[in-house]
């Protein structure tokens, strides 16, 4: 399996003569040629030898022809399984699609300062592939019981067709590998003989992060029969949300430029690319850089009103710190699979877009387990009894809750107020107080937000502040926080921002990890692969304030995402749009903030600097979604 090796560091503890030890023998009831998973306390036991496992490479036919050839696509999986399986053990499969196992291609990205024609700009941006593939499974899962695979999604690697960016014909290829584990698609070996999964039990968990979670993301929304459960980490549901926000060009986080086309051309790694231009140029031409607008194009890329014919269980995992993915993309999901009734948990942590298991390894290993117990081998292990969601609160400090956000959590307003003598900055607060319009004046590509944050008690001409006191009590903001602002536009910048801010100096996790040089065994290791890893925790910084959530409209959207209508010069309008979602404790002594840009440097496009916001004081709120206590802590 292609995977990063993490090797040197001090003090290396062996987990798995505690945590993942072999226990009692099987039932004297099975007949002793008969191999058989052994379950104790609940859990699949660690019996199988993960260096006598087979191999075994297959090209899955899928039911799509995205590269217009006359013939389906097909996908390559390559797995790992128990030998015991070539004398009658049949077991599920935990598999990780990916658009990666075969690297990636270095692609010039658009530009984001506007000035003219949207050319291709000179700059590439570099994905750190080994954030993505923490590559435990084989160690872990298949001496318990399990085959391990990876599945190469169409147009990369060993596979046929073109990649899309998460249309259907990529949703279809990652489904036929499920189909082909339940004899439902036709496979071949790489020699063409014709091969059939007859190891397989026909349960299917699916894993992975980013793209490799929105994968198992597309393939449960088909309601796939076999796809028992995944766990999606910082995935995608929807790729509006990714590249677009609520009517704007909106991009993801350290990736300023990138677009549909382009992560197309990034992943198109499998034989005769030039076959797939045509995939390229339509992507071009559809995905709409210039307006926002919501289309079929994204419409064809958005899984969330498919929740409801979502057959697996699942556990969705996202880091608050992650402004790649952002936040919005896990907790939509989260609430469509809850409006559709489907098994779920949620895990949000304080790292940015990475995986839980290098800085909470044995919990991770923990639950992940024994949810893949549950839904494939239908073990009672009490995972569904445990509380539903956990919340990392502060870098290592976990806390449980029964749902999210926290029942009785609800929205309270508070009013964007001018302050005394109608000065900036203006005040935060329950009871609104009309007055006269205060202005700003775009900063265009000239300065980031966060240094449009400092200075909070001062006027600055490039932004709108407005403070709450000193707060008495803890706040704790769970969920989407909502904006309503009447202000006018005038100007070539489109994008209203806002931005939700802990004002006061703290030490807080930033979402980036350190190695701690603590090795940590967790499985069977094998040549080159000691099934150990270097334990992670959070890096942090004292910082006089932190950027909570933010959110972005495109003006032109007032009414909807799908349609651009003009807006006159100077004229005030009603303006709504969601921040993103959050989980995040305001301490006693901070003021908590909101600013008002139009311009937001790193992810909104970039216009000449010079457009004019005015905002209309008193008839301006944020909705600020608190937990039980927080309304009374902010005056209400």
């Amino acid at each position: 399996m292609t995977r990063r090796l993490l090797r040197g560091g001090a003090g290396v503890i062996t987990l798995v003569a505690a945590l993942l030890a072999t226990t009692a023998p099987p039932s004297a009831a099975a007949p002793p040629s008969q191999p058989r998973i052994k379950v104790e306390n609940g859990e699949t036991q660690p019996v199988f030898s993960r260096a006598e496992a087979i191999t075994q490479t297959v090209s899955i036919e899928t039911t799509v022809d995205s590269d217009s050839d006359g013939v389906r696509d097909r996908v390559q999986m390559r797995i790992m399984r128990p030998k015991e399986t070539e004398r009658g053990l049949k077991v599920p499969t935990i598999l990780e699609p990916s658009p990666y196992w075969a690297g990636t291609h270095d692609i010039p990205l658009y530009p984001v300062d506007i000035d003219g024609a949207q050319t291709k700009s000179g700059a590439v941006v570099n994905r750190n592939l080994a954030e993505i593939f923490p590559g435990y499974y084989d160690n872990y899962f298949l001496p318990r019981g399990y085959a391990v695979a990876n599945l190469d999604s169409v147009g990369t690697g060993g596979s046929t067709g073109c990649p899309t960016s998460g249309d259907r014909a990529e949703q279809l290829g990652t489904k036929a590998a499920v189909d082909w584990l339940n004899g439902r698609a036709r496979g071949w070996a790489p020699d063409g003989t014709p091969v059939k999964a007859t190891w397989s039990t026909g349960n299917v968990g699916m894993i992975g992060q980013s793209y490799n979670g929105t994968l198992p993301n597309m393939a449960a929304a088909t309601g796939v029969e076999g796809l028992k459960a995944i766990v999606p980490i910082a995935a995608i549901s929807s790729w509006y949300d990714y590249y677009r926000a609520n009517g704007g060009v909106v991009a993801p986080g350290g990736f300023q430029g990138e677009d549909l086309d382009i992560l197309v051309r990034v992943v198109l790694t499998r034989q005769n690319p030039e076959v797939c231009q045509k995939v390229i140029d339509d992507l071009t031409a559809t995905q709409d850089r210039v307006t926002g607008d919501y289309s079929r194009v994204w419409a064809d890329r958005d899984y969330v009103d498919d929740a409801r014919k979502v057959r697996a269980a699942v556990m969705v995992v996202h880091g608050l710190n992650d402004w790649n993915v952002k936040v919005k993309n896990s907790v939509q999901w989260w609430n469509a699979l809850k409006r559709a009734g489907v098994p779920r948990k949620l895990w949000l942590h304080q790292a940015n877009h990475a995986t839980p298991f290098r800085w909470r390894l044995e919990e991770w290993l923990r639950q992940t387990h024994h949810w893949f117990d549950r839904w494939l081998y239908d073990i009672d292990n009490g995972i569904t009894r445990e509380p539903r969601v956990d919340i990392e609160r502060a870098p290592g400090q976990w806390e449980t809750a029964r749902d999210w956000p926290v029942p009785g959590t609800r929205h309270v307003p508070l009013s964007l107020n001018a302050g005394r003598g109608a000065a900036q900055p203006g005040d935060l607060s329950p009871w609104p107080r009309p007055g006269a319009a205060q202005s700003l004046v775009d900063a265009g590509r000239t300065r980031t937000a966060e240094q449009l944050l400092v200075n909070e008690t001062q006027a600055d001409p490039n932004r709108l502040a407005f403070l709450t006191p000193a707060l008495k009590k803890p706040v704790r903001i769970n969920g989407i926080p909502k904006a309503t602002v009447r202000a006018s536009l005038d100007g070539r910048s489109p994008y209203l921002t806002a931005l939700l801010v802990d004002y006061g100096t703290d030490t807080r996790p930033t979402g980036a990890r350190v190695d701690t040089g603590e090795r940590v065994c967790f499985g069977q290791g094998v040549e080159g692969d000691d099934g150990c890893t270097t334990r992670q925790a959070h890096r942090t910084e004292t910082a006089p304030f932190k950027i909570i959530t933010r959110g972005w409209l495109d003006a032109r959207n007032r009414h909807s995402p799908s349609r651009t209508e003009p807006i006159a010069p100077g004229r005030m309008y009603d303006f709504r749009w969601d921040l993103e979602p959050t989980d995040y404790v305001v301490k006693p002594g901070h003021r908590l903030g909101v600013v008002v840009l139009s311009t937001d440097h790193d992810f909104t496009l970039r216009y000449p600097a010079g457009t004019r916001l005015a905002l209309k004081p008193g008839s301006s709120k944020v909705w600020l979604p608190v937990a039980p206590g927080g309304a009374e802590a902010l005056g209400r």
